[in-house]
């Protein structure tokens, strides 16, 4: 009988199949199943996560906040089974006994972190160019930065106005004409934001290998990488 131990049980892989159907069914399966079985959970997984200098992360019932020069980013991760603890100047998130998918977790939450403290030293910043042919969109951005409409797409009477997520804003480029640039400090809303913006001047009900009209991502990154161009 072959037997495989996973630390806390020993299964036996062949105890309920018929003696004469052993060696014809499961002798060439046997290596893949026992590996299946050494595989199916990991005991301790650890992942750390540096805190810069200028940055203060505070860790409770899986509630992070994250402060910092530009301001202050809070999420929640207590829709999944980790352990997150600050411990002197690293984040630890840890997991025990996870599976495959469980085990992923654990870098995921190590990045949105991460990117939560390059939010609040330096930011992000999207860059959106406005692309026609013929007429020419107008934006108009209003309420301090945070909304903008659209109007004239493809010669159309219909405003469009497209509003922000929180701690978004929205400006036109000084040096680049037809550009349009997002800041802010979550990199998630930031993109949502944009992504709002193009959804506003899409092309519907035609080829749009033709009619290329729109506003468009064209450059993104953090904002001390534009300052100099």
């Amino acid at each position: 009988v072959s037997t495989q131990s996973t630390g806390l049980f020993t299964i036996d892989i062949t105890a309920r199949i018929p003696t004469l159907c052993r060696g014809i069914l499961i002798a060439p399966l046997l290596p893949r199943l026992n590996t299946l079985i050494e595989m199916v959970k990991t005991i301790h997984s650890v992942h750390k996560v540096d805190i810069p200098a200028a940055v203060t992360v505070v860790a409770k019932a899986r509630n992070v906040t994250v402060s910092g020069p530009r301001g202050k980013l809070e999420r929640n991760f207590r829709h999944l089974q980790v352990d997150i603890r600050v411990i002197g100047k690293q984040v630890q998130v840890e997991v025990w006994w996870g599976d495959r998918k469980h085990l992923a977790c654990v870098r995921t939450v190590c990045t949105h972190i991460k990117n939560m403290m390059i939010g609040v030293t330096e930011g992000y910043q999207y860059n959106m160019r406005l692309v026609y042919a013929h007429f020419p969109i107008i934006t108009k951005i209003d309420n301090n930065d945070t909304t903008l409409e659209v109007t004239n797409f493809l010669g159309t009477k219909i405003n469009k106005l497209v509003k922000m997520a929180d701690g978004v804003s929205i400006t036109r480029s000084e040096t680049v004409k037809d550009q349009l640039e997002l800041r802010g400090n979550d990199v998630e809303k930031v993109s949502q934001s944009a992504a709002a913006v193009f959804a506003a001047a899409r092309v519907k009900g035609k080829d749009i290998r033709k009619f290329l009209d729109g506003i468009y991502v064209s450059q993104k990154g953090l904002i001390k990488h534009f300052k100099d161009q």
